[in-house]
């Protein structure tokens, strides 16, 4: 199949409120799609519909070729999902959330679990904190780890909800290498952002506004 991602006519409403409308969208393997908007423009519902968390009132929608009203666990474990908000255990250290993460995304194996933290902790430059408790990090430092949790598994497909929010220019260039490395590697990511220079980093950029996707192109295109 040549999408990671399709969606046809995907709509999700909350009480009076359409929170996605009607959105038409295909994501190809192995690039980076951008999804810009302001607060309320229907992002985070969209990303929490692709990974199964919530329901679609309308419309279709497909992840790794299977609909998202059926992901099998076999399917959640080929996604790595970085919520906008941490998703740490703050008394457990570096380590033992991405040991967690690691397990429930399928990876059973106690050795395996083990190489792909050491792995994972040395790309993203974290090895000195794996051991201590995530409440006496910073919070860059957590939000990195977010992340690590995020991809420790070697996923096919990211889908990281604004992953870059809060944290300092540094840090933020940081995470686009990593991104850039892992679309080299064949991976395919759907990053949310508020920055419009993140945008640009992209390959392709989806605007969104009022739960629709009012344009689609490659960053050049659209500015």
């Amino acid at each position: 199949m040549a999408y990671a991602v399709e969606t046809r006519g995907l709509t999700k409403r909350f009480g009076r409120i359409t929170a996605v409308d009607s959105v038409d969208l295909t994501v190809p393997r192995g690039c980076i799609l951008g999804i810009v908007g302001p607060n309320g423009a229907g992002k985070t519902t969209l990303l929490r519909m692709l990974v199964g968390i919530i329901k679609p009132d309308g419309g279709e929608g497909y992840v790794l070729g299977l609909s998202i009203e059926r992901l099998t666990p076999q399917v959640r474990a080929r996604i790595g999902y970085m919520t906008q908000h941490r998703a740490l255990y703050q008394d457990l250290t570096a380590r033992e959330n991405m040991e967690y993460f690691a397990r429930i995304s399928g990876v059973k194996d106690r050795e395996k679990r083990r190489k792909l933290i050491e792995e994972t902790a040395k790309l993203l430059e974290i090895e000195e904190w794996l051991d201590a408790p995530v409440e006496h990090l910073s919070g860059g430092t957590q939000q990195i780890v977010s992340l690590a949790c995020a991809i420790v598994h070697q996923p096919e497909l990211m889908i990281l909800d604004e992953p870059t929010v809060g944290i300092n220019p540094v840090l933020r260039e940081k995470f686009w290498n990593h991104f850039r490395d892992l679309k080299q590697a064949g991976r395919t990511l759907i990053v949310t952002t508020h920055y419009l220079e993140e945008a640009e980093r992209c390959d392709s950029v989806a605007l969104m506004f009022g739960g629709r996707i009012v344009a689609l192109g490659a960053p050049a295109d659209l500015k």
